[in-house]
């Protein structure tokens, strides 16, 4: 299992970001959380099997149709225990 936390920039929000990014992860068998953040970007953690969260991470950078991805920056983040992939409240 590796853990990942994600920051998401670009034309994210309002382009249903989060909701495609559930679906990719439950696809994948990731767990974790996305949410917006109050400066427009789109941030996530997610936990799984390495190729899976990987498969995930490579996705993001186009996000779904509407999204206009600039960056992705990806970090290690501590092991945290997560059940299925929720959406979290913006901060």
């Amino acid at each position: 299992m590796i853990y990942r936390h994600l920051w998401i920039t670009g034309r994210v929000q309002g382009v249903s970001y989060r909701a495609w990014m559930i679906e990719q992860a439950e696809s994948l068998g990731i767990t974790g959380w996305v949410r917006n953040r109050a400066d427009g970007s789109v941030e996530a953690v997610v936990s799984g099997p390495a190729e899976q969260v990987d498969a995930l991470v490579a996705r993001t950078h186009r996000g779904p149709p509407a999204a206009r991805v600039t960056a992705v920056i990806v970090t290690d983040t501590p092991a945290a225990v997560h059940t299925g992939f929720a959406k979290h409240p913006t901060v």
